[in-house]
């Protein structure tokens, strides 16, 4: 069967061949996703960067939160194939970068790159998913595949980034995301080649700058929330939101605006987005402090502690398979609410656990996180293609990607803050018997056997209290979901997203 698309037939054997490339960009970033949160104790104990836990994860989050929608209209101007394969080079050279960084410094400049990178190469594929499956139907079972295989690498991912960390080096991990990067862009090249209308109207730069200033400017304050002066904080956010108001004035008068105005004029499309915003900073808490929970409280290897996230993958995987399916007869806002309860159930687990919580307590809770956010990952994704203006469809999906990597490099941010300042306390209130090295070492279960076994009950307890409280800053998301579901609820608002 043969379909026109863009004035250019595409057999279904090319299409299917085309979706497997951009499928592996789930799988990167699936792999990446639970490597990296496996790889970091290790990671954060031979680079001496505990206190930079925080940056580590935020600036990849930043790189892609800013380039995102860059790379939207990157696609517009060259083609959406050129900017898939510009973007996955960027991620290479970051990956590559990473492994062979030789201090923190390198490292986080590197992983910042590889962020930008995956900012295009995650986003894209779903743009072209609107573009070569016209189909709502058919793009919801592509977007459930896509997803199902972030899930699936995810599930091996634990293990394999585990295994690697154990048996060579963290370097390792990094290494491993260049072959499937060649291997998708050797199949974009030769089987993409869909003729695309180009957007030939003048490129924003002004927006596009004051963006980036922006949200690097309110980044740079949150990250210095508790450790540089409390006016420098305030510096950085005030300007932060003075260009961000700025960009807005800028964008209302731009003739292609990065990011159009008119999008937040449309009510369903904003609730999809705020949705968005709260369940993901959610969920990375998870992903990134319960292999540390794992290994620096529990004292277990990176390979059982990166198991932890296995449950979630699994469940996670349960869930896009499940989305698709129950939509129809159950609507979107009941499966987010069933996701959100999943998701309520997981954190509040997780804050009233104890030091002395099991390990299948803890991989127990990631089954129930893992659920909410495979159900509510399908449904917000196509809710969000579906009510947006057909002619907004690829900076909405590529706004809702931001939306995400916004919320998840902001929330990152305040947890890494959170730790940091339980940290700094722990030190302090001990009386010099514990030091900020001695806290790097706890997180790396090779290197926790040298520490003196005499401090590291107390050790854990300080570990302990930060994650502690990053569980509650993780709940209070959850709960404003909730808020929001039940005030959809008593309006009668869900009835209108019946089997969308």
């Amino acid at each position: 069967m043969r379909a026109f698309i863009g004035g250019t037939i595409v057999s279904r054997n090319r299409k299917f061949i085309v979706t497997f490339a951009l499928i592996l960009s789930n799988a990167m970033a699936g792999l990446d996703a639970t490597i990296i949160n496996t790889a970091l104790p290790a990671i954060i104990s031979d680079l001496h960067g505990i206190q930079f836990m925080g940056w580590l994860v935020a600036i990849f989050l930043l790189g892609m939160a800013v380039a995102t929608p860059l790379w939207s209209k990157f696609g517009e101007r060259k083609g959406n194939k050129t900017a898939y394969i510009t973007a996955t080079v960027v991620f290479m050279v970051g990956a590559l970068f990473q492994g062979l960084a030789p201090n923190i410094t390198w490292f986080i400049i590197a992983r910042g790159l590889m962020g930008i990178g995956a900012g295009g190469m995650n986003t894209i594929p779903f743009i072209i998913y609107s573009q070569i499956f016209k189909n709502l139907r058919r793009r919801v079972q592509v977007i459930g595949v896509a997803s199902a295989s972030f899930s699936g690498t995810s599930i091996i991912g634990p293990l394999l980034g585990g295994w690697i960390v154990d048996t060579f080096s963290w370097h390792w991990v990094f290494y491993l995301n260049l072959p499937i990067a060649l291997l998708s862009i050797a199949i974009i090249v030769f089987f993409f080649n869909i003729k695309e209308h180009l957007n030939v109207s003048k490129v924003d730069y002004y927006g596009a700058i004051l963006m980036v200033l922006g949200l690097v400017s309110i980044l740079v304050g949150i990250q210095e929330l508790g450790v540089a002066s409390i006016w420098i904080t305030v510096g950085f956010l005030l300007v932060g939101f003075l260009l961000i108001a700025w960009m807005v004035r800028v964008e209302s008068q731009a003739d292609d605006p990065i990011v159009p105005n008119r999008l937040f004029k449309n009510t369903k499309l904003v609730i999809d987005m705020i949705l968005f915003v709260f369940l993901w900073g959610s969920f990375v808490a998870f992903n990134i402090y319960i292999p540390m929970w794992a290994q620096g409280i529990m004292g277990l290897s990176a390979l059982i502690g990166g198991m932890t996230q296995i449950p979630g993958s699994v469940t996670n995987f349960i869930g896009s398979e499940a989305g698709p399916l129950m939509q129809r007869r159950l609507g979107r806002y009941n499966l987010i609410g069933i996701g959100t309860a999943a998701f309520f159930i997981a954190f509040v687990g997780l804050y009233l656990a104890k030091q002395s919580a099991s390990y299948a307590f803890l991989i127990t809770m990631g089954a129930f996180e893992g659920f909410g956010i495979g159900l509510c990952f399908n449904v917000l994704q196509v809710a969000v293609q579906y009510d947006a203006e057909p002619r907004d469809v690829p900076i909405a999906t590529s706004f809702a990607y931001l939306a995400r990597i916004l919320s998840q490099t902001f929330m990152s941010a305040i947890y890494g803050v959170i730790l940091n300042q339980a940290l700094l306390k722990g030190v302090q209130n001990s009386h010099g018997h514990i030091s900020m090295s001695m806290m790097n070492q706890l997180s790396n279960s090779q290197t926790a056997g040298h520490l003196p076994a005499q401090f590291l009950p107390e050790m854990r307890t300080i570990l302990y209290n930060g994650i502690h409280n990053i569980m509650l800053t993780a709940l209070l998301l959850v709960v404003v979901v909730v808020v929001i579901l039940i005030v959809i609820f008593k309006s009668g608002y869900a009835r209108q997203g019946k089997s969308r």
